[in-house]
């Protein structure tokens, strides 16, 4: 059961450096994938506070499996008994829970795991999973409130073509493809930073991947997977939080292991939109800056991310004249606008359009509700601008992908308070 958390931001001018935590959009395929062997998988730069990551921790546990947290953001996941093919789970399921179910279905031919959950984007079905798992040879179906599967004589190579650029059903497709008899083929994948982070792990663990650019991955199953020790990827999302909150508190920021080459699109939209940046040494410095309007339409990498533009409609607020965002991932992915509103945001929605009516210095503090993790950090983003205090209800959707992201709050000199990580 979740607590509702509070986090309480007031508006400063953040300066100092931050460090990024590693990806919690890698993380967390990183761990679905530690099932697919019965060796000692060891992840390094492991964002361990994040909610979700402790969430799949436990449901490993549930599995059989057993971790240890080391430090210098280190943890080992080891196999001591005969792992379980059913995850029963009483606790809050997240969306990973599909992952789960291709890794299970992959080694052992049979699975169970809890219908998925995390964050309410719209129409996000699972039908793609179960179009790839039924592929690849298995029976799927819902019993009470799991989703299950059967693959009697394992799962066997098969073309499987993805009608939309999927992150979720791409990364199941080759997790659940590794262990397959014979060669898979994935159409039309979704080739992003995170899924390239989850291949080059599992090749280390000895599967046979290869990428052919976006047109298809060709996966030739073997017997097994072996133990491997890996680095996390940095998270990319943390790192376009803090170039957003430099430049909307004017601030002065460095941030330390930027990943230049995840982030090349949305570099060019915002140093357009009026950040100013330089490049450091091994990191990205952002000076200040005006938000200018912005016109952005989310896309497959190396594209907007769906999950980028709740942080640039936090940017739009602050811009002087009307800016437009279409996110054509999740259409419809602006309830977090109803709450800005409530701070003094002026908004309209057309169609899958959502537009901005900015006024620097405009907004003004208000009690209002996270309503997942992205629609949360904008919010949050907002806060450091408006005038007098804010107070985000449900801040624990923050915690679910940022490491102790208000001590580096503080740390930067910003007013803030509260908690997010209770669960």
């Amino acid at each position: 059961m979740i607590n509702k958390s509070i986090l309480c931001v007031t508006k400063s001018r953040l300066e100092g450096v931050v460090e990024l935590a590693g990806a919690k959009n890698s993380s967390l395929r990183l761990l679905a994938a530690s099932i697919l062997t019965d060796e000692t998988v060891e992840l390094t730069n492991y964002p361990a506070e994040l909610l979700d990551a402790k969430i799949h921790v436990d449901m490993l546990h549930a599995l059989g499996k057993e971790t240890k947290l080391l430090s210098n953001n280190r943890i080992q996941i080891r196999e001591r008994t005969q792992l379980s093919p059913e995850l029963i789970w009483q606790g809050r399921s997240i969306r990973n829970t599909l992952l789960i179910l291709g890794a299970l279905t992959a080694r052992f031919g049979n699975a169970k795991v809890p219908l998925p959950g995390g964050c309410k984007l719209g129409e996000r079905k699972y039908d793609l999973h179960v179009m790839l798992l039924e592929k690849l040879g298995a029976r799927v179906y819902e019993e009470d409130d799991y989703l299950c599967t059967e693959a009697k004589n394992g799962l066997r190579g098969a073309d499987i073509h993805l009608p939309m650029r999927s992150t979720g059903a791409t990364e199941n497709a080759v997790i659940s493809s590794c262990l397959a008899k014979g060669v898979t083929r994935i159409w039309n994948p979704h080739i992003r930073p995170e899924i390239l982070d989850l291949i080059n792990m599992l090749n280390s663990m000895g599967a046979k991947i290869s990428v052919f650019g976006q047109e298809h991955i060709e996966v030739t199953g073997v017997e097994g997977l072996i133990g491997a020790k890996h680095r996390v990827i940095a998270d990319n999302m943390e790192a376009i939080t803090w170039l957003a909150a430099a430049v909307i508190t004017k601030g002065d920021i460095e941030i330390k292991d930027f990943p230049y080459q995840d982030l090349e699109v949305v570099l060019a939209h915002l140093k357009a939109a009026g950040a100013k940046m330089y490049t450091g040494e091994n990191s990205l410095v952002v000076r200040g800056g005006n938000c200018y309007p912005i016109e952005i339409s989310t896309g497959p990498h190396p594209g907007i991310n769906s999950d980028v533009q709740p942080i640039l409609a936090a940017w739009a607020a602050q811009a002087r004249g009307e800016s437009r965002i279409i996110d054509l991932r999740f259409p419809g992915r602006y309830g977090y606008a109803v709450e800005m509103a409530k701070m003094g945001l002026k908004y309209d929605i057309a169609g899958d359009m959502l537009k901005i009516y900015g006024h620097a210095g405009g907004l003004a503090g208000a009690r209002v509700k996270a309503l997942d993790l992205r629609a949360g950090i904008a919010l949050a983003l907002c806060g450091l601008a408006a005038e007098g205090e804010t107070v985000i209800s449900d801040a624990w959707q923050i915690g679910r992908g940022y490491v102790n992201f208000i001590s580096k709050l503080k740390s930067l000199g910003a007013e803030c308070s509260g908690e997010i990580n209770e669960i």
